[in-house]
C-alpha cells in the first residue's frame, strides 16, 4: 500500500540543487581574448607572428608538444620558478629572453589558461577576423560565443522535467488516496498547481536569491577596472622609457614622494629630455612633434616659438621638420609625393596639441570616500611602484594591474612588514622596536600599529 503522499514540497528543492550545479565554465575564444588583453597584450603582439618585449605565441601548442600539458600550464603561471626547477623549455626560453621577466599569473585556472591558448591559435591561424594569418577555410570559422544558450537549454530542460515530475507528483497522490478510500475531489490542473502557494514561494525565493547575488556582485565590481588600458593622446611607452632607458618612476611622477598624488607629469618635464632626443625609436617624429607642438617649441632651431608666432608659422616650422626627417630616414630618393602625404598625415594630429596641454587618460581611480597617500607608502613605507602597478617597466601601454578593492588594501596590510630600520618616523613605537632587537619579534605588520583602523582610509 501507498501510505505516504508525495509532495511537490520534496522535489523542488531537489531541483534547485540541480540548477546550482549546471552553472560550470568552459574554455572559450570570448574569454581568452579578455584575458589575452588583460594580461599578456602590453608583451606580446596580437597577431601572434611577431615579436614584441615577449616572443610571438602563435604555435606555442606545438612547441610545447614534448613536454606535458601541465608543464605549459607551470611556465604561464610561474616561469621564473619553473626555470628554477632546471625544466629544459623554461631554461632555452629564458636563455634567449633574459633579462625579461613574465609576470606570474598563480590564480589562472586551467579553463582560463585554454581560453587563453584557443584565441592565441585562432589568431595564429586566421580564424579569429584581424588577424594577419592565412584565410579560414569554409567551414572552420571559429565563433566566438558565450556558453549563455547552452545554460538557458539546460534551464528548459529542467523546467521540463519539472512539469513532468509534477504531474508524476499529481497523479501518485490520487493513487494513494483512491487506494485508501478518500473522498476525491477534482485533481488540480497543471496550471493550478504552477499557480500554487508552494511554487509560487519557491519562485519568489529563488528570484531574492538570485537578485541579491547579482546586485551585491554588481556593487562589488562598481569602479573596478581591473585591467583597464586605455588607449593615450600620445603613445608613450613605459616600456622604453623606465625599461629599456632605466629612467625612476619618481622623475616622471615626483609627486609621488611628497604628496598624496603621484601627479602626471607636466609637459616640461617631457622636454627636458626631448629638446635632445627630437626623434623616437619607434613612431620616429609622429609622436615626440605632438609634445614638442603642446610646449610651444620649435624643433628646428632647438628655441621655443616667439608669443607672437602665428599658427601659420608654427604650421610652416612642424611641416618641415617632418619632411627633413622623413626623408632623412628614408632616403633622399624618396619621392616627394609619399614625403608630402607623411606631412600631411603627421600634422593633421599634431596641429590639435599646437599651444594645448596634453589630456592624459586616468587609469587608476579610487572612490571619492577613499584616502590613499602616495608618499605614506613611497617614501616612508618603501614600496616598490610595482606593488600596485605590475611591472610597468614592461608595458607599452599602462593598464591597471591590481583591482585596488577594501580587500586588497586590508590584505597587504596584514601581511606587509614595516621596515622599521632606520626609519625615524617609526621611532615613537619604542615597545616594537625593544621587542625587535630582543628577538621576541621577527617584524611588525602595517596591521599592528594602526593600518586596519577604519579611520585610516575613510576619512
Amino acid at each position: 500500500m501507498l501510505h505516504k503522499r508525495f509532495s511537490i514540497k520534496t522535489f523542488l528543492p531537489i531541483l534547485f540543487l540541480c540548477l546550482g550545479f549546471q552553472s560550470f565554465a568552459e574554455p572559450t575564444i570570448e574569454e581568452g581574448k579578455a584575458l589575452f588583453k588583460a594580461k599578456c597584450a602590453s608583451c606580446h603582439t596580437k597577431d601572434m607572428k611577431s615579436d614584441m618585449t615577449g616572443p610571438a605565441l602563435g604555435g606555442v601548442e606545438e612547441r610545447w608538444a614534448d613536454y606535458d600539458r601541465a608543464d605549459l600550464y607551470f611556465w604561464i603561471r610561474q616561469s621564473q620558478k619553473m626555470k628554477d626547477t632546471g625544466h629544459p623549455r623554461a631554461s632555452e626560453l629564458w636563455n634567449k629572453w633574459q633579462p625579461t621577466v613574465m609576470t606570474d599569473f598563480p590564480n589562472l585556472t586551467d579553463d582560463q589558461i585554454e581560453s587563453i591558448l584557443l584565441y592565441i591559435d585562432g589568431m595564429y591561424t586566421g580564424k579569429i577576423g584581424g588577424s594577419v594569418g592565412p584565410a579560414t577555410p569554409v567551414g572552420e570559422e571559429i565563433v566566438e560565443e558565450t556558453n549563455t544558450s547552452f545554460y538557458f537549454m539546460i534551464l528548459g530542460i529542467l523546467a521540463f522535467l519539472a512539469l513532468i515530475l509534477a504531474r508524476i507528483v499529481s497523479n501518485l497522490n490520487h493513487m494513494a488516496d483512491t487506494k485508501e478510500g478518500a473522498v476525491l475531489g477534482q485533481r488540480k490542473t497543471l496550471v493550478e498547481q504552477l499557480l500554487s502557494p508552494t511554487v509560487i514561494g519557491f519562485v519568489l525565493f529563488a528570484l531574492v536569491i538570485i537578485g541579491g547575488y547579482i546586485t551585491v556582485n554588481n556593487a562589488m565590481d562598481l569602479g573596478r577596472q581591473k585591467g583597464y588600458e586605455p588607449q593615450q593622446p600620445i603613445k608613450f611607452s613605459h616600456a622604453t622609457h623606465a625599461g629599456d632607458q632605466k629612467i625612476d618612476c619618481q622623475y616622471c611622477h615626483d609627486g609621488a614622494r611628497r604628496s598624496k598624488h603621484s601627479v602626471i607629469p607636466a609637459t616640461n618635464t617631457c622636454m627636458n629630455c626631448h629638446t635632445a632626443v627630437k626623434a623616437g625609436s619607434k613612431y620616429g617624429t609622429a609622436e615626440l612633434s605632438k609634445i614638442h607642438a603642446s610646449a610651444g617649441w620649435n624643433p628646428n632651431t632647438g628655441k621655443y616659438f616667439a608669443e607672437n608666432t602665428s599658427e601659420a608659422d608654427i604650421e610652416k616650422e612642424f611641416r618641415k621638420w617632418i619632411g627633413d626627417q622623413y626623408r632623412a630616414a628614408k632616403g633622399e630618393g624618396v619621392k616627394d609625393k609619399r614625403v608630402n602625404a607623411e606631412v600631411d598625415a603627421q600634422w593633421k594630429e599634431i596641429s590639435t596639441f599646437v599651444n594645448r596641454p596634453i589630456e592624459w587618460v586616468k587609469i587608476h581611480n579610487l572612490p571619492d570616500h577613499v584616502y590613499f597617500n602616495h608618499a605614506q607608502h613611497v617614501a616612508v613605507g618603501d614600496v616598490e611602484c610595482q606593488t600596485c602597478h605590475g611591472k610597468v617597466e614592461e608595458m607599452e601601454v599602462v593598464e591597471q594591474f591590481s583591482p585596488l578593492s577594501m580587500g586588497w588594501c586590508v590584505n597587504c596590510h596584514r601581511e606587509t612588514k614595516v621596515q622599521f630600520a632606520d626609519n625615524p618616523y617609526y621611532d615613537s613605537y619604542e615597545a616594537y622596536h625593544k621587542e625587535l632587537e630582543a628577538g621576541t619579534r621577527t617584524g611588525v605588520t602595517v596591521e599592528e600599529i594602526g593600518g586596519l583602523e577604519c579611520q585610516k582610509c575613510h576619512y
